[in-house]
């Protein structure tokens, strides 16, 4: 409790105490009994009474989250040219009086839902697009009373400035500035841009009227059911081509991969192939060389060696039949003289 609101209680006790001390008179006088004390002590309760109003009137705390604008008999305007800052404050009683405005921030909600927004019903804005199209957006306004103005926004428009300025120029402002869009792009692209056109175009106008724009939010964008029906329809095609965009990169890609593996059996029975010939061709070369050595190296007394060894170890003599010659014909080992 502050000290006017105080004064305010004992002012009133007083006079209930005048009104008492009145009553207590009437009724002395009319059993013909004496009254003088009660005179005097209703003298001093009007006083006193009369002392404390005047000075309740005169005293006004102003709340933290307050500023006041002070109406008054004194002058041409009718209105003082400063407000008055949160504290404790003196008017002239019973000839100004204080109007108080809140200077918190507040929020104005324009909503399809119902009892969310200011009103019980559905109160969302209906816009019309660039293409055609019938949305419903649901947006709230968070704004302030400019406390350096509050006098001219009391002068202006009293306590009357949420019906007849937030509300209807939110609503027209944000039709105006949808209107330019696609449905597509208010939903999508340009959904940040148009939320920012909206802001800078309330922002002008809050401060012609003495108020401040804190912040506008795009709550939601509803469309109508048909064109509902419509994205729908949209997304679930575009959906479908994906997955069978998909399935076609799939196979392209099992079949380059069976195209690769292919490739490098190829690339690898090619290898193989070059590798078994090579080799072939060596070992060719090298059973003809072997075969070269082999018959540079042969003469007829290797054979008849040979041919001896391979005799049984026992033989001797070798008969054959008569008129035939040696298997091999034996070399002439006799010398001839010289």
């Amino acid at each position: 409790m502050n000290i006017a609101s105080l004064l305010q209680g004992i002012a009133s006790f007083a006079w209930i105490g005048v009104i008492g001390v009145f009553a207590a008179i009437f009724i002395r006088t009319s059993r013909n009994q004496a009254v003088k004390g009660l005179s005097t002590a209703a003298v001093v309760l009007v006083v006193l009474a009369i002392l404390l109003t005047t000075a309740s009137a005169s005293i006004v705390f102003i709340e933290p989250d307050e500023l006041a604008v002070v109406v008054t008999v004194i002058g041409g305007e009718g209105i003082r040219s400063e407000s008055l800052p949160a504290g404790l404050h003196w008017i002239v009683p019973f000839a100004e009086r204080v109007e108080r405005y809140s200077i918190l921030n507040q929020t104005y909600t324009m909503s399809s839902v119902a009892d969310e927004g200011e009103f019980a019903s559905e109160d969302s804005i209906q816009v019309r697009t660039k293409d055609g199209q019938q949305v419903y957006i649901d947006a709230s306004v968070i704004y302030a009373v400019d406390p350096l103005k509050a006098t001219d926004l009391y002068r202006t428009w009293r306590f009357s400035y949420e019906d007849g300025l937030v509300r209807p120029q939110a609503r027209g402002v944000i039709r105006d500035v949808a209107s330019q869009y696609g449905v597509e792009e208010i939903v999508s692209s340009k959904r940040t841009e148009m939320q920012l056109l909206i802001t800078e175009e309330l922002t002008k106008i809050f401060t012609a009227n003495n108020l401040v724009l804190r912040d506008f939010v795009l709550r939601n964008i509803r469309f109508s059911d048909e064109y509902a029906l419509a994205v729908e329809q949209k997304q679930i095609a575009e959906q479908q081509a994906q997955q069978a965009k998909f399935v076609v990169e799939s196979k392209k890609q099992e079949a380059e991969q069976a195209r690769q593996i292919a490739q490098g059996q190829a690339d690898a029975a090619v290898i193989a192939a070059q590798g078994a010939a090579e080799a072939r061709l060596i070992e060719a070369q090298a059973e003809a060389e072997a075969n070269r050595l082999i018959a540079e190296s042969i003469t007829p007394q290797l054979v008849q060696y040979q041919y001896v060894l391979k005799l049984a170890p026992g033989v001797s003599t070798i008969f054959i039949p008569s008129g035939n010659q040696f298997i091999l014909p034996l070399p002439n080992t006799t010398a001839i003289p010289q």
